[in-house]
């Protein structure tokens, strides 16, 4: 989609999905720096085998970073969102090297917050290749009205 959608637009109900994107070692490896965040978990091949992952996977930060870039490629709200309000958000399963994520989104509330703005709350998931929702909770935009 390429239209911008406004508050009006965002009616209870209405849902997005978006494309997949390819998580790589090489994100990992740069969230990690970014973030400080340097646990062997996520970088230690030697360290992950002994968890119950048996292997490294992504900082759920990241899978949650890289729902928030899914949600500007749709490019549906990029030039209506005011502010990301809040979400509530669970880390279901692990994001592992090659999974390659999508994110689907569902308005389930929606009110306004004045003449010129309102609140919009999504049902929110990450899924993987095999749809299994490896992150999901809510998400509150404050998104534009209509001028």
């Amino acid at each position: 989609m390429s239209e911008t959608l406004y508050f009006e637009d965002l009616t209870v109900g209405r849902t997005f999905d978006s494309a997949s994107r390819a998580v790589s070692d090489a994100m990992i490896r740069a969230f990690a720096e970014l973030s400080g965040d340097r646990h062997p978990l996520h970088l230690d091949d030697d360290f992950a085998r002994k968890t119950p992952f048996g292997e490294r996977i992504a900082h759920g930060l990241l899978g949650l970073s890289v729902a928030s870039g899914l949600l500007d490629d749709l490019a549906v709200i990029r030039m209506s969102i005011v502010a990301f309000a809040g979400l509530e958000w669970k880390f279901r399963g692990p994001v592992r090297i090659g999974d390659s994520v999508r994110f689907h989104m569902k308005v389930a509330r929606a009110r306004g917050a004045g003449a010129a703005q309102g609140l919009v709350v999504f049902e929110s998931r990450l899924v993987n290749q095999r749809e299994e929702t490896v992150q999901e909770g809510t998400w509150s935009l404050i998104v534009r009205k209509r001028a």
